[in-house]
């Protein structure tokens, strides 16, 4: 209901997001935040996290959705490299796989390279996120924007018990 009343989700900018139309009613967006240099801890995250859980259960929400970026500084070699490393892993099923809007030239970008996740993208797949298609260029930010959605069902057990208060 909100992202309808703000116009949409910001995803849609960067996805054709057709394939979770049927997911509306319970998706929550998250989107970049900004922290003063003074406050960036764990404890200041963990906060974060901690209350965007309690809005999603308070709430009812399934599904975590955002765009999850990666630098793009050596023209996206390493973007491309990233989601070469990562898709066999993490890419989520079929009938959740979105389509970038304005595509990441993957086949024109090595994708041999060793490449590192930034903190956020581990965070969301040691969480148990999927990667839900091809990177998308944001050239706002040149950054390389991965889809990401996390079902909260499927919430890795450490995280569910710290931020959801599960018991699994």
């Amino acid at each position: 209901a909100a992202a309808r009343k703000v116009g949409g989700y910001y995803s849609e900018n960067e996805f054709d997001l057709t394939r979770l139309q049927h997911l509306r009613g319970s998706l929550v967006e998250i989107g970049r935040s900004c922290i003063d240099a003074d406050y960036r801890s764990g404890a200041v995250i963990a906060l974060l996290w901690s209350g965007l859980a309690r809005y999603m259960q308070e709430g009812g929400y399934g599904y975590l959705i955002g765009c999850a970026s990666v630098s793009m500084a050596d023209g996206g070699h390493a973007a491309a490299s990233l989601y070469n490393q990562l898709r066999d892993k993490h890419l989520a099923p079929l009938e959740y796989h979105v389509f970038p809007r304005c595509a990441l030239p993957l086949d024109a970008l090595r994708h041999d390279l060793p490449a590192e996740a930034p903190p956020l993208v581990k965070g969301y797949l040691r969480a148990g996120a999927w990667i839900c298609g091809e990177p998308a260029w944001d050239p706002d930010f040149n950054t390389a924007d991965l889809p990401i959605l996390m079902p909260m069902g499927k919430v890795d057990g450490r995280y569910a018990k710290h931020f959801l208060g599960r018991k699994d």
